[in-house]
């Protein structure tokens, strides 16, 4: 329990939560036992593990009635390092991609750390026509059309809403791309399954497949789904499920054949100048190889977070 022992030690916060709570360190001698900071935290406190001057401050999304989540990050290279090695355990060297990126929202405000984390992938890949292409549809359909014709592997990547209007705008057969959604609705469209998203998405594109990214700006580390739905996590991010009512029943996968249904939360190591155990607002099931589902949101929370949809 050493990440839990020095982030105890030196997060006031957390500190103050886990005495509120009244959980004795010494008692924590597995993960299920670890007492998890609700997300909320991040909207109305400074979330912070040490003392320091944090090089960027990554924000939330949020509307104007809402409060946005901040996390202080002391430096960039953690979250580089992570972001780059989870891209690199799941889809390979970033070199070897043409990176296209189509997240509007996201690029029009500041510190997003979505966006940091494509910029990063995009000046790597150094691609002819890797790139942002907000609401240039045209250009972005040439792209496309240009990578498919000289065989270039390629990945586009972008919030559901915005690919389900590019895809019924721009239908094009991909044989060389992943497409792969992130974001959800937000607000721009009906809130529709995630399964019926892929259908469409998979129609308009001619793929077998979308796959799908699973982040938060509370979290410096990222699972991916290849397209069956289910996530999978780096090694050093791990998923644990609380049950609805009791914030402190948790259950880790192993434990039983048949999934665990409840409430996401999640150990995320890279997060160690932060909170690295995160109580999500996210509906989720886990399975018996760790990995998981995003089923959904829980009712009267905010509808942010990325890769959210609903599922039947």
């Amino acid at each position: 329990m050493e990440v839990f022992s020095f982030q105890y030690e030196n997060n006031e916060l957390y500190k103050k939560f886990v005495d509120a709570i009244g959980v004795l360190p010494e008692k924590v001698d597995n993960i299920e036992k670890i007492p998890f900071l609700p997300v909320s935290f991040f909207k109305t406190q400074k979330v912070v593990t040490t003392s320091f001057e944090p090089e960027i401050v990554f924000e939330s999304s949020g509307t104007t009635s809402e409060n946005t989540s901040r996390h202080y990050l002391k430096g960039t290279s953690i979250y580089k390092e992570s972001f780059l090695k989870t891209f690199d355990l799941f889809y390979g060297n970033p070199l070897e991609w043409s990176i296209l990126a189509l997240l509007p929202g996201y690029l029009e405000r500041e510190n997003s750390s979505l966006v940091y984390m494509v910029n990063s992938l995009i000046k790597i890949s150094g691609q002819p026509g890797s790139g942002f292409y907000l609401r240039d549809h045209e250009n972005l359909y040439r792209a496309l059309a240009y990578n498919e014709f000289a065989e270039k592997p390629t990945l586009l990547i972008g919030v559901t809403y915005a690919l389900l209007d590019f895809a019924e705008k721009h239908p094009v057969k991909l044989k060389n791309t992943i497409v792969m959604e992130t974001g959800g609705m937000k607000g721009k469209r009906e809130e529709i399954t995630r399964e019926e998203v892929h259908r469409q998405l998979k129609e308009n594109f001619g793929l077998s497949s979308i796959h799908s990214e699973y982040g938060m700006t509370e979290l410096l580390s990222q699972a991916y789904s290849k397209g069956d739905g289910k996530f999978n996590c780096p090694p050093w991010m791990k998923i644990l499920i609380r049950e609805y009512n009791d914030p402190f029943a948790i259950s880790s996968s192993g434990k039983s054949e048949k999934p665990v249904n409840g409430l996401i939360n999640i150990i995320d190591l890279a997060n160690i100048y932060s909170c690295s155990f995160i109580a999500t607002d996210d509906v989720g099931r886990l399975y018996k190889d760790c990995s998981f589902e995003v089923m959904g949101r829980r009712d009267q929370s905010d509808l942010r977070g990325c890769s959210l949809l609903t599922t039947q």
